[in-house]
């Protein structure tokens, strides 16, 4: 019997190593040496260059690179406040109402993102919230569209959270604001700082809902990527996603670093 069963096994590794290559590593390759591709003709690309990767981190296109981080920052980091209130005031809530309140939250991610950046380009075109046009919608787009991981993060963590902490610190005296900022808050702490790292990385690479309101002067990496590629400038747009790419990976592991030391203390 295991004379089969280890057979079996190791082929369905290699299966799933071939697969996993296929689909998930083999696109990332390509994107790095198209990168680097001065010409692409034949199976592999020929005459390497760093042009295209010089010019991806210069002129608009870097432009476009601060544009990101600071969208993903301030987008990512409102949706990680706005999500961490939410999931509280739906902890306390009662059965339907905290129903209703998780469904609105989740309710961005259910639809095309396309159809978000649409609504908030009709509903913040005209006066009195006129935003497009500004810099302040595109971070409202990215901020509507993470509040839901936001929220699901830190909803997930006070369902192990034991209440008995917030009591006991309210039957001492302790009014509501104090219980919540020096007991439930540090408690969730490890939960926040991974609902950021979250929110930020998706935000690097957020597209949808940002084509459809960004102006011309808060132009994002992915944006500039879609724009390049539609000009037919692929090495160009290869060169701009493997800087976003490593732009995000840099972000994502000085968050994941901030989650660890949080998760110490």
């Amino acid at each position: 019997m295991l004379v089969w069963t280890r057979p079996g096994k190791a082929l369905t590794w290699i299966a799933f190593a071939v697969v996993f290559g296929v689909l998930v590593l083999a696109p990332f390759v390509v994107v790095i040496a198209a990168a680097f591709a001065g010409t692409w003709n034949g199976v592999l690309p020929s005459n390497p260059t760093v042009g295209h990767l010089q010019e991806a981190l210069s002129g608009d296109e870097l432009a476009s690179l601060s544009v990101s981080l600071q969208t993903a920052f301030l987008g990512g980091l409102l949706a990680v406040v706005v999500g961490t209130w939410g999931a509280l005031a739906a902890h306390g809530a009662p059965g339907p109402w905290a129903r209703v309140a998780d469904a609105l939250h989740h309710l961005p991610i259910a639809v095309p993102s396309v159809v978000v950046g649409l609504g908030l380009l009709v509903a913040f075109s005209r006066q009195p919230i006129l935003l497009n046009g500004t810099k302040w919608i595109v971070v409202i787009a990215h901020l509507v569209l993470m509040v839901a991981f936001s929220y699901g993060t830190v909803a997930a963590a006070l369902q192990r959270v034991d209440p008995s902490y917030a009591d006991v610190a309210a039957s001492l005296g302790a009014s509501p604001a104090r219980v919540l900022w020096q007991v439930r808050l540090p408690m969730l702490r490890p939960a926040i700082a991974s609902a950021a790292g979250l929110s930020v990385a998706l935000s690097m690479g957020e597209v949808g809902a940002t084509i459809m309101v960004y102006p011309a002067s808060w132009r994002t990496v992915p944006v500039s990527i879609f724009a390049l590629s539609d000009r037919g400038q692929t090495f160009t747009a290869a060169a701009e996603a493997l800087v976003l790419l490593v732009a995000t990976v840099l972000v994502v592991f000085t968050l994941d670093r901030l989650r660890g030391r949080a998760v110490e203390h």
